[in-house]
């Protein structure tokens, strides 16, 4: 049987978006599945995710493209962009090369909506992609055009978040 490859959106304000994401390339893995996992404004090394993968031995490649400064408390810079459009290249080439069975593209959608890339070209990119290959794509807003091209969509709703009361970022939980 031939594979659909399906586009996966995983969005919304709640958290579980990226997690969401590891957790479907993981069962990828298990199935034999070679994974790509392109971060868009992330570059962070000392997280649980790029700590468990470079560790794991599992056909799952991660790469980053972004600043190591939290982006949502600063203004966005040229390199933002650079960085967001290395990450879109990065993307291309691989799904040119059809080395991978799955490719995630971790807050493409938030990197849209800051600016960093233009929906309509990342929509024709998508539009192109080969017929077996699973794409998954996360971040809070998602555009239209972009969930109109979805096969799966699921929105992550806050109810309530430790944030709200003063409770710091945890390790393990998320990062």
């Amino acid at each position: 049987m031939k594979r659909k490859g399906l586009i996966c959106i995983f969005c919304g304000n709640g958290k579980g978006k990226t997690t969401a994401a590891l957790g479907t390339a993981f069962r990828a893995a298990g199935q034999e599945l070679r994974v790509l996992i392109i971060q868009f404004m992330k570059k962070k090394k000392n997280i649980g995710e790029v700590n468990a993968l470079t560790t794991a031995g599992l056909p799952i490649e991660l790469r980053q493209y972004g600043s190591r400064l939290f982006f949502k408390s600063r203004t966005c810079e040229p390199i933002d962009i650079i960085n967001a459009h290395q990450g879109l290249e990065a993307f291309k080439k691989a799904m040119e090369s059809r080395v991978y069975d799955m490719i995630i593209l971790d807050e493409i959608n938030i990197a849209i909506d800051f600016g960093l890339l233009d929906c309509e070209e990342v929509c024709k990119i998508i539009a192109v992609k080969p017929s077996e290959l699973h794409l998954i794509l996360t971040g809070r807003n998602a555009p239209t055009e972009l969930i109109e091209l979805a096969d799966l969509v699921t929105e992550m709703r806050e109810i309530k978040h430790p944030y709200n009361c003063g409770v710091q970022a945890q390790k393990g939980i998320e990062y």
